[in-house]
């Protein structure tokens, strides 16, 4: 027998990425209009544990689908990772009557999600973090904004780079995938991509890269280093050092965090909070909303964390050939 479901609550855990916002929205009005009230959960499982709690209206989100960021804000919560911690979480949903919880994050609040499903509480997750390194889904909330954000700082570093003739080590962020950088370096012609997938830690072969270009009458180098790989700053030294060529590190940093979400993501983040919502309106739980071969759907949440998710070996052979030729 299913269980009815009266109040959502939602919240955001983990990094912030651009589109949270659309997708906090989308819950709260879809809710609302299945006849359920909606409770807003600040600074995401801490917020939990801490009983920061709000109720939540249609006017609560208005003019925030455009907005980075996430007005519930984030936080990371060790003691939401320990037994006695999801089971006061669990405690503290059912005394202040939220029957279930969209989690809105990634893989590490995923985890989160699953225990409280565990626990009794219906839960369904969103996937939202930059890195799109959720293995059920072809896409993640922020990706698109984080890398177009990304290959437009890109661009400017080539400008200057070409201007002064130097090798640029660019560091995107993506933890431990390499996608951004994957991207950016398809997108601005990067002559080097650095992935934690795939990079071999061969350091001579960038350096023979970057003096046969250099003789074949390239006036600059663009690296693009995942954050996984990183070290850019020493490379970046030991590069000058073993060419005689000016190098120079730029880390982007959390910039790729920030901004006002393209259209993809806030379409996007919108459908997969709908359905969040909906979902837990038919009283399913442990459920993970994904996006795969052109269509939103749902999975349950322990497949989706065993799924393994890698680099594409086509895209890679792809993106290295254009950058060699």
């Amino acid at each position: 027998m299913t269980k009815e479901i009266n109040t959502i609550g939602v919240l955001t855990s983990g990094g912030d990425a651009p589109g949270m916002n659309a997708a906090i929205r989308a819950v709260v009005r879809k809710a609302l209009a299945n006849g359920k009230k909606v409770k807003g959960i600040r600074k995401g499982y801490s917020g939990l544990l801490n009983e920061e709690i709000i109720d939540m209206t249609a006017n609560d989100v208005s003019n925030t689908i455009e907005r980075g960021g996430t007005i519930l804000f984030t936080a990371r919560c060790k003691e939401f990772m320990t037994k006695e911690g999801q089971e006061r979480g669990a405690e503290i949903c059912r005394n202040h009557g939220i029957d279930g919880i969209v989690v809105i994050g990634g893989d590490g609040s995923f985890k989160g999600a699953q225990a409280l499903a565990n626990l009794g509480v219906n839960t369904v997750g969103v996937p939202g973090t930059i890195d799109l390194d959720i293995s059920c889904t072809e896409y993640t909330i922020g990706f698109d904004t984080a890398v177009n954000t990304a290959m437009e700082a890109i661009d400017k570093v080539r400008d200057t780079s070409t201007s002064h003739e130097r090798c640029s080590i660019i560091e995107v962020m993506g933890r431990n995938a390499g996608y951004i950088a994957l991207w950016c370096g398809i997108a601005n012609g990067a002559e080097d991509i650095l992935l934690p997938e795939n990079y071999n830690y061969d350091e001579q072969e960038i350096i023979n890269n970057i003096i046969a270009n250099r003789k074949r009458g390239k006036k600059h180098h663009i690296i693009v280093n995942a954050e996984g790989v990183g070290h850019s700053t020493s490379m970046a030294r030991r590069i000058e050092a073993a060419t005689g060529i000016e190098t120079r590190a730029t880390i982007l940093g959390h910039m790729q965090r920030g901004g006002n979400p393209t259209c993809k993501d806030r379409v996007y983040a919108s459908m997969m909070g709908a359905m969040a919502a909906d979902l837990l309106c038919e009283g399913k739980t442990n459920r993970v909303v994904g996006y795969q071969h052109g269509r939103f759907q749902d999975f349950d949440i322990n497949e989706a964390l065993d799924m393994d998710k890698g680099i594409d070996p086509y895209q890679y052979e792809i993106a290295q050939a254009l950058s060699k030729h």
